[in-house]
């Protein structure tokens, strides 16, 4: 009986190495199928959303085929044509019209700095701030160079007018 329970233990292991096997090679084969799946879902998702791209540009094309019909017959509007574009600034120039009689004339503001704020910023220390000199003028420098409020601004009406200058063409 010990040849029999030999030959069976060799057996047993010979199974056992055959269901191992086995096992190995469908583990390998379901990855293997996995796999195919997973690309085979990406494969799905990517047309999907090629799929959306092509309707939303269908459905844009359409629009726009729309769009031109509408604005061909309802506003009659046709697309540029080539001797419509300008070369220069002249061109267009010449495509204005005059100013009508009843036109208001255009006003324009232009603000220029004084003489004295222009010696005040360049006799400011940059790093404390205030008049480089104090001589006689120090007080009323210093009084231009400290920051104001808006009202206090506005209310300076002589200064306002002083700084300002309308031009009429």
């Amino acid at each position: 009986m010990i040849g029999g329970s030999r030959l069976r233990q060799i057996g047993w292991a010979v199974v056992l190495g055959v269901c191992m096997a086995a096992f190995v090679v469908l583990t390998f084969r379901v990855n293997a199928v996995k796999s195919q799946v997973r690309l085979a879902e990406r494969q799905i998702v990517a047309l999907e959303r090629e799929k959306l791209m092509l309707e939303t540009e269908f459905e844009t094309r359409a629009n726009q085929r729309q769009l031109a019909e509408w604005n061909r017959v309802e506003f009659g509007y046709q697309a540029p044509r080539s001797d419509q574009y300008l070369d220069s600034e002249r061109q267009l120039a010449a495509l204005g019209l005059p100013r009508a009689l009843d036109a208001p004339d255009p006003i324009r503001v232009a603000r220029a700095p004084r003489s004295e704020e222009i010696e005040l910023a360049a006799m400011v220390s940059p790093l404390a701030g205030k008049p480089a000199r104090t001589d006689g003028e120090g007080e009323k420098r210093q009084e231009m160079a400290a920051p104001r409020s808006l009202a206090e601004r506005l209310s300076d009406g002589t200064r306002l007018g002083a700084s300002l200058a309308e031009v009429a063409e």
